[in-house]
């Protein structure tokens, strides 16, 4: 199953969901991510926190959505969007049929300075927790209802 993540930057929220779902994934997922405005780097607290946790962080970077839409790119089964609702922040829509969740997360990069690493920390243990309750569902042999259903349930955990 193809999931794409996507956030505005795609440089924090949706890289660290992607670094899990893929480090986590046994191979049932592969995970991209990507921002409607990327901020073209990776936080530097991102990669910090994913190397602290032992994820390999070489070759993430901060894309553009645009690369997905091209006649190459992979085929999306799931689209998550990871945007937070503060300082009115706007989520991007993504087209098509692919089954779409929205699973919200305050920007930890838009935290004071003195709070970033804790807010980062935060910010992970959710999308931890959220990609887990995934990864424990059936999710290759549920309908399309299902997914949608238990995908949302997650969203607001």
């Amino acid at each position: 199953m193809n999931i794409l993540i996507l956030c505005t930057g795609n440089s924090a929220r949706s890289i660290l969901l992607e670094s899990i779902l893929n480090k986590d994934g046994g191979g049932r997922v592969r995970a991209y991510s990507a921002g409607s405005r990327p901020a073209g780097r990776v936080h530097p607290q991102s990669l910090a926190l994913l190397s602290s946790k032992g994820i390999d962080t070489v070759g993430l970077r901060s894309k553009s959505w645009d690369e997905f839409a091209e006649d190459d790119a992979p085929q999306m089964d799931v689209v998550l969007t990871v945007c937070g609702s503060a300082a009115g922040e706007t989520c991007p829509m993504w087209p098509g049929a692919p089954v779409r969740a929205h699973w919200g997360v305050e920007d930890p990069a838009a935290a004071p300075e003195d709070s970033r690493p804790k807010a980062f920390t935060e910010a992970y243990d959710i999308l931890s927790a959220r990609a887990h309750m995934f990864l424990a569902l059936p999710f290759e042999t549920m309908d399309r209802t299902k997914l949608v259903a238990d995908l949302a349930r997650i969203g607001r955990a």
